[in-house]
Parts: C-alpha cells; sequence; structure tokens
C-alpha cells in the first residue's frame, strides 16, 4: 500500500484544492490529506475564513481522500511521515522558500513530488473578488 500525504488549509475550497487532490491521489493506493488549524495559518498568513472543523469535514467529504489529519503540522518531520506510515509527499509546484522549509525532511529524503499548480484560481483571488464586488 502506497500512501501519499498532502497538507494544505483548504480554505474556500475550490477547484484548484480539487486539482492537487486529484493529482496527488495518482501518486498511491491512499490518499493522507493533512488539514492545518486556523491558529497554525495565522501564524503564517490570515486567519481563515472557513473554520477548521468545517475545512476538516469539506475535505472529508471528497471522495479522492482516503485519510484527513486534523491540525496537521506545518512542519513535516520524519517522525510524523514514520507515524502515518507516508512514502510520498506531493505539493503543488509553486512552492515558496517557506514551504521548502516546512518540507524540507520529505525533500531531503528524495519522497517529495510536485504537480503542476492550477493558474488563475486561488483563496486570494476569491476574497478579492469578494471584496470588488462588495465595493
Amino acid at each position: 500500500m502506497i500512501r501519499v500525504y498532502v497538507d494544505m488549509v483548504a480554505d474556500l475550497f475550490h477547484v484548484g484544492h480539487l486539482n492537487l487532490i486529484q493529482a496527488a491521489r495518482k501518486f498511491g493506493d491512499v490518499l493522507v490529506v493533512g488539514v492545518h488549524s486556523d491558529e497554525d495559518v495565522a501564524s503564517y498568513k490570515r486567519v481563515p475564513i472557513i473554520s477548521e472543523a468545517n475545512r476538516y469535514e469539506m475535505v472529508r467529504s471528497c471522495r479522492y481522500v482516503d485519510e484527513v489529519i486534523e491540525a496537521a503540522p506545518l512542519k513535516i518531520t520524519k517522525e510524523f511521515l514514520e507515524e502515518n506510515k507516508i512514502n510520498f509527499v506531493v505539493h503543488g509546484d509553486d512552492i515558496s522558500e517557506e514551504l521548502k522549509k516546512q518540507h524540507q525532511v520529505p525533500i531531503d529524503m528524495g519522497i517529495v513530488k510536485y504537480v503542476p499548480y492550477t493558474d488563475g484560481i486561488s483563496t486570494t483571488k476569491i476574497i478579492a473578488k469578494i471584496q470588488q464586488i462588495k465595493s
């Protein structure tokens, strides 16, 4: 059984999230999605609009997802990978320097797979569009 891991905020769940999940699913037999807590997300960006409890349930309800890890750690450690029996970590190819730090262990282990980022949609863009319509 090949277990694949993706971590995300999953705020305002959109087609970009879905594309990442579908792409990650192709790397193995079991897809595990870690969803970060509100507190962790707020530590490096804004507070999510959708509460963590609701984000966990949205991701859990996706048919491509086999398991959800609630309050997933921002920094992926060797212990986390071993404890959850993760074979590959998948991320969009838009990875920032901050994310590289968070994923340094699986990068060093050679188990990270990058998939194309979905252009034209992001939670930030959705928020901006709502604000533009509102004003």
